[in-house]
């Protein structure tokens, strides 16, 4: 299954929805969508999750280059990621990087 992405922007953010699988033949365009996100200068990145089914490590070094590509003063969302997505977010430890939450809520 292919990845499908969306891309929004307004109120200072940007939401970025992704569907499908991100792996590693899917991982060079989500890289481009964060780097047209970035280049929008967001004060929040959401990142809607809920119909992501699968997400390699590429798809993590992603999450991690939009971390350092946004940089300390954007808070990123990540938000509704299920099941082994999730594990992957916890088991690396970049969910402590980001906020996790099951539905969008700006803090």
């Amino acid at each position: 299954m292919a990845l499908d992405t969306t891309f929004e922007q307004g109120n200072d953010e940007v939401r970025i929805t992704l569907g499908g699988e991100l792996d590693a033949a899917s991982a060079p365009q989500f890289k481009l969508v964060v780097e047209k996100a970035a280049a929008a200068a967001p004060k929040r990145l959401v990142l809607l999750m809920q119909n992501l089914s699968f997400m390699a490590s590429a798809g993590l070094r992603v999450l991690i280059f939009a971390r350092q590509k946004m940089g300390a003063g954007v808070a990123i969302y990540v938000v509704g990621a299920q099941g082994p997505v999730r594990n992957t977010l916890e088991m690396s430890g970049f969910h402590q990087s980001v906020i996790l939450q099951d539905q969008y809520a700006p803090q």
